[in-house]
């Protein structure tokens, strides 16, 4: 993010604020619940009753991080009206949730489920399956904390104009993250989650009307386009259209099964509250990814021929242009930051929260200490998560470029899971077993592939894995035999 003309102690000022908030909802929230009993419904899922609207909020916050805004942009800038698919990115997204969310809600309030891995432990009763998805799981949220750790540094950097070191930032932010995570749980992260959600949409609002205002909108910049840079209205090649599908599987079932997002399907208070808060957010990529769109095509006849490096700059740059044109726009502009710092913050306690809870009970409490009470429980997946965090703050103090790698590897790992968990929820006669060898043949697959950097037909690593997965678990159980007991329980846990 470039260096804000508008930044310095602004920038300090409104991350100050943002800051004060997020602390304030932390101890308001632990004041108000401090006499309930803290079982782990309780923390990781804020008793399970969560509001329509703060539901709504916290699955957007969670989908739509600062990065969203930072990165899409960019893109788009680059690749022209191509990048159309990144609002089919969220909607995919969506349409994964409503393959599995009302159903699994509907047996986690059966069995009072807290986190992805009890679902994996009732459906097919395996150590080996419950471990490895937890693991998985696991990769996949350190990673994406990882991600959001050293946004926080580069954005507060930026936004401050460098009054505000990177590693300073990241400290301070994380800090107040663990303190009203640890005060509050669930409850802290999801009020959290609302006011940075709204931070986010009324900053982006503003600074796509600002740019249409000042800088034309689309008609404007696609004549730019059509007599500079035709390549960006085009359509592009085959090979090109067949990663373009491959992403777009691999996101709608690696979002839709976030360890976080799953959690927040079973923190809803009843399914009609879930099935509303989807139907709402099924509105959200066109009033976010769409706006970011746009932003980044009006982008490319406001700055034209960035290189790679300085495009990704291009938010901060357009933002800086509104800045000095009024005293609205020039705050306006230092909101939106605010609010785009806020939601990478609030897309990180998820993943913290869930980091934690699947420590605390599905590995701590349930193959380490089977005893331990539920406090001791709570009380160690805080300890390991800020273990966690202090490890990763390590490598995100200098990050080194070799993450690329396992950002990418990120998706990839993530959605050999997905068999086990829909798949689970409408066949009965799926075998553990082959459950088992395609998620771990699945996953070796997509990681050698990805490190090796093997593509055939444009097609990601992660979707080979998965389909490698998925035929190991189809081929297997109708090979392997179920016992008639097994698959009595089956039912019995599914209701089909």
């Amino acid at each position: 993010m470039t260096d804000l003309a508008f930044g310095g102690w602004s920038g300090v000022l409104i991350m100050a604020v943002y800051g004060l908030i997020m602390l304030g909802i932390g101890f308001i929230t632990y004041l108000k619940h401090k006499g309930i009993h803290q079982s782990n419904k309780e923390y990781y899922l804020g008793g399970g009753k969560l509001s329509l609207m703060v539901l709504f909020f916290t699955f957007f916050a969670t989908q739509y991080s600062g990065n969203t805004i930072i990165g899409y942009a960019p893109n788009a800038y680059r690749l022209g009206f191509s990048w159309l698919q990144s609002i089919t990115f969220f909607i995919l997204i969506i349409v994964g949730y409503l393959l599995f969310a009302p159903r699994l809600y509907s047996i986690s309030k059966k069995y009072s489920f807290i986190t992805p891995s009890d679902w994996l432990e009732k459906r097919f009763k395996s150590k080996g399956i419950t471990i490895l998805g937890s693991l998985l799981m696991l990769y996949g949220l350190c990673n994406y904390l990882l991600e959001q750790l050293v946004a926080i540094g580069q954005g507060v950097s930026g936004l401050t104009g460098g009054t505000v070191p990177y590693q300073l930032a990241v400290v301070f932010f994380v800090v107040i993250m663990l303190i009203y995570g640890w005060l509050g749980g669930m409850r802290s992260v999801a009020y959290t989650d609302t006011m940075q959600g709204i931070a986010l949409l009324v900053g982006v609002f503003v600074l796509l009307i600002g740019s249409i205002i000042y800088f034309g909108g689309l008609p404007t910049a696609t004549s730019y386009m059509e007599v500079y840079s035709p390549e960006k209205l085009g359509v592009p090649g085959g090979e090109a259209i067949m990663s373009w599908f491959s992403l777009l599987i691999i996101v709608a079932i690696g979002g839709a099964i976030y360890p976080h997002a799953i959690q927040r399907i079973f923190a809803a208070s009843s399914e009609r509250v879930l099935k509303k808060s989807l139907i709402r957010m099924a509105w959200m990529p066109f009033i976010t990814a769409g706006f970011v769109f746009i932003i980044g095509i009006i982008g490319i006849n406001v700055f034209p021929d960035l290189d790679v490096g300085q495009s990704e700059q291009l938010v901060g740059m357009m933002a800086n242009e509104l800045a000095g044109k009024n005293a609205f726009f020039y705050w306006a502009m230092v909101i939106l930051f605010g609010g785009i710092i806020a939601a990478i913050i609030s897309t990180a306690d998820s993943v913290l929260l869930t980091f934690s809870s699947i420590i605390s009970k599905d590995l701590y409490g349930r193959y380490i200490n089977p005893n331990a009470p539920e406090k001791k429980q709570i009380l160690v997946g805080k300890w390991i998560g800020i273990l966690a965090v202090a490890v990763l703050l390590i490598i995100a103090w200098y990050p080194p470029a070799t993450l690329y790698e396992i950002f990418v590897l990120k998706f990839e790992v993530l959605v050999q899971v997905a068999p086990a968990i829909i798949l689970g929820l409408y066949w009965n006669r799926l075998h553990k077993n082959a459950v088992f060898a395609g998620m771990l043949v699945g996953t070796i697959t997509a990681a050698v592939m990805t490190f090796a950097n093997i593509e055939f037909l444009g097609i990601l690593s992660g979707i080979w894995g998965l389909l490698v997965n998925l035929l190991i678990c189809v081929v297997g159980s109708l090979v392997m035999s179920v016992s008639v007991k097994e698959e009595e329980d089956a039912k019995q846990v599914v209701g089909m």
